[in-house]
């Protein structure tokens, strides 16, 4: 499987070979003892380094409730009449099917893919860059493509990548992919990368947003017992990126809770409340959920609940340890004990 999609998850091996995490985390220790393959965050990739860039199909195949529970809370960052980008990949591809319910939207997009999702969404208007058409992933790239985006300004970039570390923020394998997605970044005041897990400390070739550059991640919640993965998000926290947690299990994927940084303000990478079609995504505030999230962690509300009265000045909220608040200060960073 490795050597077929270049990166697979654990929670994935798991599935197919129909055993436990610990027995495949286990087997996955003695192959890369013998250089078979490279252990990351929650999964493994090819030796080497760099993870090689995986077909459309293999894409398609990868994580899919993982990518479902994403764009289910990533699509609440949309509001009405807002106009966003949309980059290739599979996980915005299932963003952008969320999205085709959202009235008044402008969405600007290099992916035929993502086009093809909001084909028939008629409260919705699609701008489409020019360029050259990349086979493997449905995207346009080249000069033609990034010459289209000039002079664009939107209040957000949706993208996704290949690999995804603290260190150099998210990456591709592709340099023509890497560069339109620059050009993606260029055009947003805010960017949300969207990344499973699997993706987490995984390193490419090509940056595309650099660390200081990301407002918020939208990811699942690693396996249990992955303490790299719960690391690598903390470090992503520790730099700034708001991180939206979604649940992979069925009825879950509306629920999210943030590692505490305050994060950046708007307009430098910084998060913005959103009012779409999924999950509610805030900014600030100490608020409730339903799904269980890293200790420290922010809840926020699901539709139709509401938001618990925030804590006085120097009073810890629900789940937070005491210490020094949003204001000024960093919130708690410790890690659920699973993860340690």
């Amino acid at each position: 499987m490795v050597r077929a999609n270049g990166a697979v998850s654990l929670r994935e091996l798991a599935r197919v070979v129909q055993t436990s995490e610990v027995t495949v985390r286990r087997d996955v220790r003695a192959l890369e003892a013998e250089g078979l393959l490279d252990r990351r965050h929650g999964g493994a990739v090819l030796p080497g380094g760099f993870a090689r860039e995986s077909g459309f199909p293999q894409k398609a195949l990868s994580a899919p409730a993982e990518k479902t529970a994403i764009a289910d809370l990533a699509a609440g960052l949309v509001g009405e009449g807002e106009a966003v980008v949309v980059g290739a990949g599979t996980t915005t591809q299932e963003l952008a099917r969320r999205l085709a319910r959202v009235a008044g939207l402008t969405v600007v997009t290099n992916s035929l893919l993502v086009a093809q999702a909001l084909a028939h969404a008629n409260r919705v208007e699609v701008v489409m860059t020019g360029g050259t058409l990349r086979g493997s992933n449905y995207a346009l790239v080249g000069s033609g493509a990034e010459q289209s985006l000039q002079g664009l300004r939107v209040s957000r970039a949706f993208l996704s990548g290949t690999g995804l570390t603290a260190e150099r923020g998210l990456s591709t394998s592709n340099m023509l992919s890497a560069s339109i997605d620059r050009a993606l970044v260029q055009a947003a005041s805010e960017v949300v990368v969207l990344a499973d897990h699997t993706k987490l400390g995984t390193d490419t070739m090509f940056q595309t947003v650099p660390t200081d550059t990301m407002a918020r991640l939208v990811t699942d919640e690693p396996p249990m017992g992955d303490g790299r993965a719960a690391r690598e998000l903390q470090a992503l926290a520790d730099q700034g990126v708001q991180i939206a947690v979604a649940g992979a299990e069925p009825g879950a994927g509306g629920s999210l809770a943030e590692y505490g940084t305050s994060g950046r303000t708007p307009g430098h990478g910084g998060a913005a409340s959103g009012h779409g079609t999924g999950g509610s995504v805030a900014a600030s505030g100490p608020v409730t959920g339903t799904a269980p999230g890293p200790a420290g962690a922010r809840r926020e509300p699901l539709p139709g609940q509401r938001r618990a009265r925030p804590p006085s000045r120097g009073q810890a909220g629900p789940g937070v340890p005491p210490g020094p608040g949003t204001r000024g200060g960093q919130q708690s960073s410790a890690l659920p004990e699973a993860y340690r």
